[in-house]
């Protein structure tokens, strides 16, 4: 599992022109894309949803815990790309909707459990982002 952070100001998505999720947090929240891979399971979501809430990414070297920052959680199957050969990515290392979905769901529900405020795109649709990147800082998490 991989996760994309991004240190916002704000952010949004939306599905087919309708706001689905977003948010605006008084300082700063965090955006993150979720990709998930074959041998992922309950436990690394839980894991890594935890490791998010604690990561010290925010202002004075504060956690999303710390400052109970709102979280935007997007699925992002992209993350596992493979670029190796050709010009043309591989997706085989991400894994199927049917796995991913309940995983990115868990993830979520992992965060929502820990006390975050957390938002979500619409998983498997053409979703559009908008953010404002603090910093800017991203940084990947992976498990």
């Amino acid at each position: 599992m991989r996760v994309l952070v991004q240190r916002v100001t704000s952010a949004s998505v939306s599905v087919d022109g309708e706001v689905v999720g977003a948010i605006h947090p008084e300082g700063q929240g965090l955006l993150a894309l979720v990709g998930v891979t074959h041998d992922d399971d309950v436990a690394k979501a839980r894991k890594l949803a935890e490791k998010l809430w604690q990561l010290r990414i925010l202002d004075g070297e504060r956690s999303a815990s710390d400052l109970s920052a709102p979280i935007l959680v997007i699925s992002q199957f992209t993350l596992y790309a493979n670029t190796d050969k050709g010009r043309r990515p591989s997706w085989n290392a991400a894994a199927p909707g049917p796995v991913a979905e309940p995983l990115v769901a868990e993830f979520s529900q992992g965060l929502r459990d820990l006390g975050a405020v957390v938002q979500t795109g619409a998983f498997g649709a053409n979703m559009q982002v908008e953010l404002t990147n603090d910093g800017p800082v991203t940084v990947l998490l992976e498990l």
